[in-house]
């Protein structure tokens, strides 16, 4: 089926334009040379192929429970066949294989955001093995496994530089322009692209499961999915393909020409009803790609713009989901930094969520971590080990105390922090408190909702409700509610849709429910086949907030166009059947007329690729 749209897109669509247009040349070429009769039989020649094309084309349709316009062009080619006006025929069949045309061109443009993300979908890898490198399909690479990403080569499946220095552009996945750098240890998505040097990656998810995947496959649900609005004028279309017959009847029945609704219909074909609505929700769709901020099709962009209630998850969401050190205690002679290196150090061992925290911020200050030796982890409490003839002892106070009398419960308690104490060599060392920081663009990213419509903001979140409350009163947010169980937050999106349409945003699997649940569910980050991206009807690329109120701005733009160009396309469409009917349009200047008005629609519908998004 796919091979046969390709053919049909890059061999048969130019042929049924080119055929009309030779014939229309050779036709007049033979009436110049006073060869009436046979410059008819060309331009009916002419017309015939893209008659049989139309009519394979309707019917295909009609097996599919689908009636539009095209019926309209094949009745006045077939009439201007039958009523011997064959100039008109081939007139009609070159303006309407040209607007067909026209009108895949367009689309593709408007999709080129989307099929560029496909396009660069990665097919191998080259994949460390026993006999050295070799290249492999995606598919082969399992967690774990050691690959080799070369210099502008797209990076095949999620994982951690495991040597050398990643300079990655990510302007395709988020529309960053600029790129980042990771090191050594540094968290990679599959999709990027490497801007540096060659690096090598050690895979953390199969390549299914991997972020680039998840977008394809979010890219395709796109591309497949159909508006509201569209739909909408589908019913249309069945409503204008109902007037234009008793328009066409009408004048003939008055003037008994057959003519004059043969020009009705020439003039009604084809209808801006089909053409502006898909190419400019898919421009909307595919400008929202390009800031990072994946919709899926055309009915996710018109439900952001009537979003009135915000549901939003805190961790992850309105915070980085990562805790970072924000002070350090030190209780004996240690500096901090000493403090800093001896727990890190050991928690070199340890995969838990703290630990990479500590590892990271010794890192990031420049401290030379040592490899500890006979580790020993209490799961959920902390870790033991030893480091450059010191025995470190790093986690919970409670854990820490156990082998350190002199640790006391005292010490700095900023709400909202973790606190994590050291002991070296059995004596209290220091306390260390880390907090998951909100997300610097979130003050400003709410504010741009609000002015998309967005009249109510609840934050939703599992966590204590201290600290749920504190960041729900630095944001301004109308309503906290802490301590949820997923269960619990479909709870609330149930008894906020009652208010209006509601947007939910979250990032984990435990907010997938509550995505689905939502008038519009919004996904932060499209990591694989995570439930909360598969379960979201938007998937934001980045981690910016900020982004989705450009979506939805950008959405109210494409609605925007969307209806102005049906409006003025059917209202035009109208002034020239008007015209048509009494008899002030040919069969020839109605279908000229026609295109011009298509032409018109397309163009103005292209309009949502650009421009500034709607201020709201």
């Amino acid at each position: 089926m796919v091979r046969l749209r390709r053919v049909w897109m890059s061999t048969i669509r130019p042929l049924l334009v080119l055929i009309p247009a030779l014939g229309l040349i050779a036709g007049f070429s033979l009436l110049a040379a006073g060869r009436g009769p046979a410059a008819g039989a060309v331009w009916a020649l002419a017309t015939l192929p893209v008659v049989g094309a139309l009519l394979a084309q309707i019917v295909t349709s009609l097996r599919r429970g689908d009636t539009g316009l095209d019926i309209v062009a094949a009745l006045s080619m077939g009439g201007a066949l039958l009523l011997g006006e064959y100039l008109a025929g081939v007139v009609v069949a070159l303006m309407y294989a040209g607007g067909q045309y026209l009108e895949a061109f367009a689309e593709r443009r408007a999709q080129r955001e989307m099929e560029a993300l496909l396009e660069r979908a990665p097919r191998a890898a080259m994949k460390y093995g026993e006999g050295g490198l070799q290249e492999v399909a995606i598919e082969a690479v399992v967690p774990g496994d050691r690959v080799l990403v070369r210099k502008g080569e797209v990076v095949p499946v999620d994982g951690r530089v495991a040597e050398g220095l990643a300079l990655l552009d990510l302007s395709a996945l988020t529309g960053e322009a600029l790129p980042v750098t990771h090191g050594v240890g540094g968290e990679v998505p599959s999709g990027a692209l490497n801007a540096g040097a060659p690096f090598d990656l050690v895979a953390e998810r199969p390549a299914a499961e991997s972020t680039y995947a998840g977008i394809v496959r979010l890219v395709e649900a796109a591309r497949d999915a159909k508006a509201p609005i569209g739909r909408l004028a589908d019913r249309y279309a069945l409503v204008f393909l109902a007037v234009v017959l008793v328009i066409a009847g009408g004048a003939y029945l008055v003037t008994g020409e057959p003519v004059r609704a043969l020009a009705v219909l020439v003039t009604a074909t084809p209808c801006p009803l089909i053409l502006a609505v898909p190419v400019a929700l898919i421009a909307g769709v595919s400008r929202a790609a390009k800031r990072g901020v994946l919709v899926k099709g055309g009915g996710a962009l018109e439900a952001l713009v009537g979003i009135r209630t915000a549901v939003v998850d805190k961790t992850g969401t309105l915070t980085y989901g990562r805790a970072g050190l924000v002070r350090i205690e030190t209780f004996g002679q240690a500096s901090a930094d000493e403090v800093l290196r001896l727990a890190a150090s050991v928690d070199q061992a340890s995969k838990h969520v703290v630990a990479s925290a500590l590892v990271n911020a010794a890192q990031a200050r420049g401290l030379a971590l040592t490899p500890p030796s006979h580790v020993e982890e209490a799961p959920g409490e902390g870790v033991e080990g030893e480091v450059d003839g010191h025995r470190v002892r790093v986690g919970g106070i409670s854990y820490v105390r156990r082998a350190s009398a002199g640790f006391e419960e005292g010490g700095s308690r900023l709400p909202g922090t973790l606190r994590v104490a050291v002991a070296v060599d059995g004596r209290p060392a220091g306390l260390m408190l880390l907090e998951d920081g909100l997300r610097a663009e979130a003050m400003d990213a709410l504010g741009a909702w609000r002015r998309q419509g967005v009249s109510r903001i609840v934050l939703a979140s599992g966590d204590r409700r201290d600290v749920a409350e504190r960041i729900g009163a630095a944001l301004g947010v109308d309503a906290v509610k802490a301590e949820l169980r997923p269960q619990d937050k479909v709870a609330i999106i149930e008894e906020e849709r009652q208010r209006g349409p509601v947007m939910m945003l979250g990032d984990g699997v435990n907010d997938a429910p509550a995505l689905a649940a939502a008038t519009l569910g919004v996904s932060m980050g499209a990591r694989g086949a995570a439930a909360s991206s598969e379960a979201a009807d938007a998937v934001l690329m980045t981690d910016r907030l900020d982004r989705l109120g450009e979506a939805m701005g950008i959405a109210r733009r494409s609605l925007a166009i969307a209806r102005q160009s049906v409006l003025a396309g059917i209202g035009l469409s109208f002034l020239a059947m008007g015209f048509a009917a009494a008899g002030l349009l040919s069969p020839v200047q109605g279908a000229l007329a026609q295109e011009a008005i298509d032409v018109a629609v397309i163009l103005n519908a292209l309009r949502a690729l650009g421009g500034r998004p709607a201020a709201g």
